[in-house]
């Protein structure tokens, strides 16, 4: 239950239900509306991704300062933060649906027996939808605005879950506030949109995992899934964003990046809900990163000195090198430059990667043109793409990137034939 200063909870306000001016939370005498006060509305954006009460500044110094503070729920992460500085929240009984607004229509969470004449009734008839949740409340923000003696303030707030259509950063619906607010006729209240806690780069993260966390609970097939079955999803969205990024489409890229990253905090919250001792979570996955990232640039996080790109590459080398002979077990082969390298990755690149590797250890270039091997037909013609691999390699040219660009090129001609052949049909 919402608490005041005085440990007394908020009054609910009915939504449509009429009162006169003068009521409970406004100031203003009876008649005084009558002079065309639109009066001053700020919504005030917070996040819940942000600890309740980490507030800015001019945040506090509004709401200290507001005639009204209104609060579609008495769920609102900031309430309690509010109510220890002595900020009282009335909770105004917001349409949960379409549908006209009925005297006396209030949520099960709120009791108009708290305060009875604290009512508000819409304001007038304008182009605003009544069939509108959004429109309902802009009518009845409007209608306390006009009412207090002062400004008001609504407290935005996120829904309790990741809703549909929400990719636009407006998830609690601020954006179909602001556009209804603007469609009143006049007199409308003065609109004011105050971010009092903004989130951090990466906070959107946040809701990522707590989608997944839900959908592994709720969603039938995700609950059934498990690393193994996941596994080809690994290989294709990768893929996925590597066309995207040749294509040239950023929209389609970050579209594919996202899917890439779904990977990362699938498998996570699978490992997440092992109890063998073998879970995990995304904090650790995301912790062992940065821990990896920090240990291999002492250039930036410690007092190493480099003198450019090719010797941060030499020292990481070495970091890496390090790293796995300290890993070693006893009685392990010796560390080899190309421990670590993929083999389930495509050939060609596979090859790319082999050499590169050797490249920066000083391995000779030479050892990737193999001799002669007795004349078995396979054997030569893996070696003669290795050799092929390596003469690309020389040109500075990535042999993965220029044979795709030729599997490019070869669809298109194949796509000319059949138009030609067709006559376009």
């Amino acid at each position: 239950m919402l608490t005041g200063a005085d440990g007394q909870a908020g009054p609910a306000i009915p939504a449509g239900s009429a009162s006169p001016a003068g009521s409970a939370g406004s100031a203003e005498p009876a008649g005084s509306r009558d002079r065309g006060t639109a009066g001053q509305l700020i919504l005030l954006l917070t996040s819940p991704r942000v600890a309740p009460g980490l507030l800015t500044l001019s945040a506090w110094d509004t709401l200290r300062g507001a005639a009204r503070v209104l609060s579609g729920s008495a769920d609102h992460p900031q309430l309690p933060a509010l109510a220890d500085a002595g900020i009282t929240t009335d909770i105004l009984a917001v349409p949960a649906s379409a549908g006209p607004v009925s005297a006396g229509s209030v949520p099960a969470k709120c009791d108009p027996a708290a305060s009875p004449s604290a009512g508000l009734a819409p304001a007038g008839p304008g182009p605003v939808s009544a069939a509108r949740p959004e429109g309902q409340l802009a009518r009845l923000l409007a209608a306390a605005a006009a009412q207090a003696n002062g400004p008001v303030v609504w407290l935005a707030g996120g829904p309790a879950r990741p809703a549909l259509g929400t990719g636009t950063g407006t998830a609690d619906g601020t954006g179909a506030l602001l556009s209804a607010l603007s469609e009143l006729e006049p007199p409308a209240p003065a609109v004011t949109v105050l971010v009092g806690a903004a989130d951090l780069p990466g906070a959107r993260l946040l809701d990522l995992v707590a989608t997944m966390a839900i959908l592994r609970a709720e969603c039938p097939w995700d609950a059934k899934q498990t690393h193994e079955s996941l596994a080809p999803h690994l290989l294709e969205e990768p893929y996925e964003a590597l066309e995207a990024l040749e294509s040239g489409d950023q929209r389609a890229l970050r579209e594919e990046l996202g899917d890439v990253l779904l990977q990362v905090v699938f498998h996570a919250q699978v490992a997440s809900e092992r109890d063998d001792g073998t879970g995990y979570t995304v904090d650790d996955i995301a912790d062992g990163i940065v821990a990896k990232l920090v240990r291999r640039h002492p250039h930036v996080f410690a007092d190493v000195a480099v003198s450019g790109a090719d010797e941060v590459t030499q020292n990481w080398d070495a970091i890496k090198k390090a790293e796995r002979a300290e890993k070693a077990a006893p009685g392990d082969a010796a560390a080899s430059a190309l421990d670590g390298v993929p083999f389930g990755q495509p050939a060609l690149a596979l090859a790319a990667q082999l050499q590169r590797r050797a490249a920066r250890a000083a391995i000779p270039p030479e050892l990737a043109h193999a001799g002669p091997d007795g004349g078995d037909p396979g054997t030569e013609l893996g070696d003669r793409l290795f050799g092929l691999v390596a003469a690309a390699r020389a040109e500075g040219l990535d042999p993965e990137a220029e044979l795709r660009a030729a599997a490019r090129r070869y669809t298109e001609r194949v796509r000319a034939w059949e138009q030609a052949r067709t006559g376009g049909r």
